[in-house]
């Protein structure tokens, strides 16, 4: 039996998700200082972490990723400018699609690794989005504190030493971040 990310390396295409796969989406955020806000379904919220400097397709980064609130479910469609008092500044949905765990075909069999993941400081898993792809991890930084995580692409057929954040278009709306703020100054967002 081959993994996941056996098969997306042979087919150099993401995994064949399940039937209704756990969404993640990458938001990015200009607030007092620019993040991307990567959100991932669990039990019916979006558990999401604040990675300072954007998610990397190269193995050999890893990124500092901040375990910050649940946020709801809904919040994955959000695009628009947030009002002063809770992270002023313009949202960008920078990037959406599918998950699943690592060697997991289903979405509990994924929801139960998550959960599991999470507990124990790792979690690996697949995406399928439309700028990520692969195999990533999250791996908590016990020195640093409960919130304190890494974010990890792992060595596939995706992984690329290409500044992945200068592709700077929504995956949604195709806007940028200035026509984002402009159709919000507009009534537009």
């Amino acid at each position: 039996m081959t993994s996941n990310s056996a098969q997306a390396a042979a087919n150099d295409s993401p995994p064949e998700l399940a039937s209704e796969p756990l969404r993640f989406v990458v938001q990015k955020h200009q607030a007092t200082r620019l993040h991307y806000d990567f959100r991932l379904e669990l039990d019916g919220v979006l558990k999401s972490w604040a990675i300072p400097k954007g998610p990397s397709l190269d193995p050999g980064d890893k990124r500092l990723a901040m375990m910050v609130d649940d946020h709801p479910f809904d919040y994955r469609n959000f695009e628009g400018v947030l009002p002063e008092g809770y992270g002023a500044g313009a949202v960008m949905i920078w990037d959406e699609g599918a998950f699943v765990a690592l060697n997991q075909t289903d979405r509990e069999g994924s929801e139960a690794a998550f959960r599991a993941g999470l507990e124990r400081g790792q979690f690996t898993f697949i995406v399928a989005g439309q700028k990520l792809k692969g195999e990533f991890a999250l791996i908590r930084f016990a020195r640093a504190g409960e919130k304190t995580w890494l974010l990890v692409k792992k060595r596939d057929s995706f992984a690329s030493t290409e500044d992945v954040t200068a592709q700077d278009l929504s995956a949604r709306s195709g806007r940028s971040m200035e026509e984002i703020r402009a159709a919000s100054s507009a009534g537009a967002a």
